[in-house]
């Protein structure tokens, strides 16, 4: 008897690419629409649900059939030492993974080369099916090489050879989106404030932001400030800023931990934020900004759905997928607070 071209041997789970054929939608749409996500189209989502039950193949079983053969298992291989930004990124890649169906192994290299090759063999040795690296910053960082036997997507910090999958936050245009909005608020005289110069994501926020100046026809006020990533450096450039260009306006600082500093040396100042000055953080660490007085409006990495995505890439590879290569920079998000705007 011949088969159907559609339908499933019985010795084999109907798969997350078989629905999303069937339904005739990407991978990616058909796993949002099964996982009840919001962003697809309610015509959509039931082409996909309709799909589904023709094929027996339900959420629950979505793991089953998309790693049947395999382990389940997927190891998230980091250097980043306190957490900061490996922890939404692993939430995001739980969040896509699914509770209880796929097992994450979770290695710190603790920034050392040595180690990471210890818990990439480690992880190998288990034979997970796939391997997300993320890193501490935004600098490129050494390839695994091209002979790993499983699929790797690095996020945040992305590989230094283009034919790896990479995953960053596009601070870019989070630098351009901080600037837009304080130029939206009628300010003029706009300073910079920011870590370490040797940082990439210094350098990229530094380039929007200039962008943004440029396109209004406007430069910083003074020489972008450039030194460490923490609040007692913020303190001090602010002073610095405050008594050299006591007309400034705005206050664009490169971490949110800088501009907790420069909202202290305000409060000395006797300067009112944000009637005086506004004053714009990055990264929306809510720990720092929900906390400030006042609060701090902040650009959001948006490293949970960073996190989402690299798991969806790495999901779409073991299906056998051909999921690309080279570094693609993934959309942040303004945050806005009282820093920049007054409570009515």
């Amino acid at each position: 008897m011949k088969r159907n071209a559609m339908s499933t041997d019985p010795v084999r789970a109907a798969t997350l690419s078989d629905v999303a054929r069937r339904a005739g939608v990407s991978i990616a749409t058909a796993s949002k629409a099964l996982n009840g996500r919001g962003d697809v189209a309610a015509g959509t989502r039931k082409r996909v649900m309709e799909a589904a039950a023709e094929l027996a193949f339900t959420p629950n079983a979505m793991a089953r059939g998309l790693l049947a053969g395999r382990t389940g298992t997927v190891g998230l291989l980091t250097n980043d030492l306190d957490g900061r930004f490996v922890i939404p990124i692993l939430m995001g890649a739980e969040d896509a993974f699914g509770a209880g169906q796929v097992n994450v192994f979770l290695c710190d290299a603790r920034g050392d080369a040595i180690r990471e090759q210890h818990h990439l063999r480690a992880l190998l040795s288990r034979r997970v099916d796939g391997i997300i690296v993320v890193g501490r910053q935004t600098d490129p960082r050494p390839s695994l090489g091209q002979e790993l036997p499983v699929p790797v997507v690095y996020a945040y910090s992305p590989s230094d050879d283009p034919r790896d999958l990479s995953l960053t936050p596009d601070n870019y245009s989070g630098g351009r989106l901080a600037v837009e909005h304080l130029l939206s608020c009628g300010r003029r005289r706009i300073a910079h404030i920011s870590g370490d110069p040797s940082y990439a994501a210094a350098q990229d926020r530094l380039a929007g932001a200039r962008a943004a100046l440029a396109a209004a026809g406007l430069d910083f006020v003074g020489e972008p400030m450039f030194a460490a990533w923490n609040e007692h450096w913020g303190r001090d450039a602010a002073a610095m800023l405050l008594e050299r260009h006591p007309d400034v306006d705005a206050v664009f600082c490169g971490s949110d931990q800088i501009a907790r500093g420069v909202l202290d040396t305000a409060r000395d100042f006797g300067r009112d934020v944000p009637g005086d000055l506004a004053v714009i953080g990055y990264d929306d660490w809510e720990l720092l900004t929900e906390n400030a007085r006042p609060p701090l409006t902040s650009i959001n990495a948006n490293l949970q759905q960073l996190g989402r995505q690299a798991a969806q890439r790495v999901f779409d590879a073991i299906d056998g997928v051909d999921v690309g290569a080279g570094t693609h920079p993934m959309p942040v998000k303004l945050v806005i607070r009282a820093s920049t705007i007054a409570r009515r």
